[in-house]
């Protein structure tokens, strides 16, 4: 009887007694695959720079390409009544898609960010919600306007995602004329008189496709539903926040990481294709041929890489 109660004991405490054994787990087993898991994972700042340069690296066509051509088929779709609920400009949706197609733009400048980088960045998105918040109040710098889509979580009137719509397109610009002005974008008179013009630009191309999906309403406009006014107040917010990035970087580290990143300006290629496609599909010539403009100066700069349309390369 002893004997065969030990061996039920026995069997009991091999089996189901060890809560880890019952989940069919060994303690150690488990602790090598946590382990195994950490050793993966980047300790420092350059192996995670390393890490994601990679992740990039490997997917850019789906970042790219295959990011804005679904978005602007989702885009015009919801704008048109295709896109089922909730699919229709779910501003989670968009916003998604919107991180994803500025990776490259901040995976790239991330070895040049310092505390003083963070420091003027943080400036900008506090000018950023300042003068949207002014302008959606009363109608300055930009000229009468209201959001009237969803872009997610407001804010004062305004998107608190706003930074992230703004601070990428005044970036891709400045990066764009770093590359294009070569080694006389050490002159800072020149880089800002450059800049400035190819910020407005950018918002030539996105502004009348925006307002034609009905992301935003200016009641009207001499430009493809967009007041006049709103380029003047753009050339207010393009002068300071290429002010502010000139105090934000390095001009040696980011022209160096410019040189050095191929897929840095993949961000201003998903530009061209989503907001150069969405233009000319509503007839927006003028805004669609400047989108065209912008990636001859991505070919120009060699930076509009005609292997990221072919995924099997």
């Amino acid at each position: 009887m002893s004997d065969e109660g030990g061996s039920a004991g026995s069997a009991e405490s091999g089996s189901g007694g060890d809560p880890t054994a019952s989940a069919g787990g060994d303690p150690t087993a488990a602790a090598s695959g946590v382990d195994a898991l950490r050793a993966r994972l980047p300790n420092t700042r350059r192996e995670t720079e390393v890490l994601l340069d990679r992740l990039v690296r490997e997917n850019r066509f789906t970042i790219a390409v295959l990011f804005p051509v679904v978005g602007a088929f989702t885009l015009v779709g919801s704008a048109e009544g295709w896109m089922p609920e909730p699919l229709a400009f779910n501003p989670w949706f968009v916003l998604f898609g919107v991180f994803v197609m500025r990776s490259p733009l901040v995976v790239g400048v991330l070895p040049a960010i310092d505390r003083k980088a963070i420091g003027w960045v943080g400036v900008l998105i506090a000018y950023t919600y300042a003068i949207e918040m002014i302008g959606v109040a009363t109608g300055w710098p930009y000229g009468t306007f209201e959001y009237t889509v969803s872009l997610g979580p407001m804010i004062g009137g305004v998107p608190l995602a706003l930074p992230v719509f703004f601070i990428p397109l005044v970036m891709n610009a400045y990066l764009l004329c770093l590359l294009l002005l070569g080694p006389r974008a050490s002159n800072g008179w020149l880089r800002l008189l450059v800049v400035i013009p190819t910020v407005v630009a950018m918002d030539v191309v996105l502004d009348p496709g925006a307002v034609a999906l009905g992301f935003w309403d200016f009641g009207g406009g001499a430009f493809y539903g967009v007041p006049l006014s709103n380029y003047a107040g753009w050339v207010l917010s393009a002068t300071v926040a290429v002010v502010t990035l000139d105090r934000a970087f390095e001009m040696a580290a980011i022209r160096e990481r410019l040189a050095n990143c191929e897929f840095m300006l993949d961000d201003m290629v998903s530009f061209v294709i989503l907001w150069g496609g969405i233009n000319l599909w509503y007839g927006s010539l003028v805004p669609a041929v400047v989108a065209l403009a912008f990636g001859v100066g991505l070919v120009r700069a060699d930076r509009f890489d005609a292997r990221l349309f072919n995924p099997w390369r």
